[in-house]
């Protein structure tokens, strides 16, 4: 089981979170769909290959993932 809370003075906190992270997304990086780096979270869709429906639903499978597991995103913060 993973922490849900980052403790002052544990060391390597970002490379738990991290591993959370990809646990977390696990099948979706698998696929090739999205790559995640720490808090950061691309989705890779070729724009001439894919229709803009395709994307959205690979994000609404992140944001489902990411809620289930009590994560959330900051929409001002989103492209």
């Amino acid at each position: 089981m993973m922490p849900t809370v980052m403790f002052f003075s544990l060391i390597n906190s970002s490379a738990t979170f991290q591993t959370m992270m990809n646990e977390i997304l696990r099948d979706l990086v698998n696929t090739g769909k999205i790559a995640s780096f720490i808090d950061d979270v691309i989705v890779e869709t070729e724009e001439e290959t894919e229709e803009e429906e395709g994307h959205d639903k690979v994000v609404k499978e992140v944001i489902k993932m990411l809620e289930e597991n009590d994560l959330y995103v900051k929409p001002e913060k989103c492209k």
